[in-house]
C-alpha cells in the first residue's frame, strides 16, 4: 500500500513538472487583478521605501504553474516626484495557502530596468 502511494505522488509530482503552462492574458479589468498589482506597489514600497503610488495595472499575463498562478504585470504608477512610470511585477498566487509573494519589482526602461527585490510572503487577505 505504501509503495502505491509513493508511486502515485511521484507520478503526480513529474506529471506536474514536465507540463508546460500556458500563458493567458490576464483580465486588467477585473479587481482582484487590479488589487494584485496594487499589493505589489505597497510590498515592494515597504522594502524600497521609494514612494511609489499605484495608479492602474495596464497589462499581465496569468500562468496555471500547478500550485498556484504566477502573475506577470505591467504596472502604471507615480514615482515621488509624481512622475509617471511603468513598472513590471511579478507576483506568484497560491490562493490555496492564502498566500502571495512578490518575486521581482522592475522599473520598465527600455533596455534598463531597476534591480529585482525579494519580498517575503504576507497573509492574502483581501482576494479571492
Amino acid at each position: 500500500m505504501r509503495t502505491i502511494l509513493l508511486f502515485v505522488a511521484g507520478a503526480i509530482a513529474i506529471y506536474l513538472a514536465a507540463t508546460p503552462t500556458t500563458a493567458i492574458p490576464a483580465n486588467i479589468d477585473d479587481p482582484i487583478v487590479q488589487d494584485l498589482g496594487s499589493w505589489a506597489v505597497m510590498e515592494h514600497v515597504k522594502h524600497a521605501n521609494d514612494g511609489i503610488k499605484f495608479n492602474k495595472v495596464v497589462s499581465g499575463v496569468q500562468t496555471f504553474p500547478g500550485l498556484g498562478y504566477n502573475f506577470d504585470l505591467i504596472i502604471d504608477a507615480w514615482n515621488r516626484d509624481g512622475k509617471d512610470g511603468k513598472y513590471e511585477a511579478k507576483v506568484y498566487l497560491r490562493d490555496w495557502m492564502d498566500k502571495r509573494t512578490l518575486l521581482a519589482f522592475k522599473l520598465c526602461y527600455g533596455e534598463f530596468r531597476m534591480q529585482e527585490i525579494d519580498a517575503k510572503s504576507v497573509p492574502m487577505s483581501t482576494i479571492f
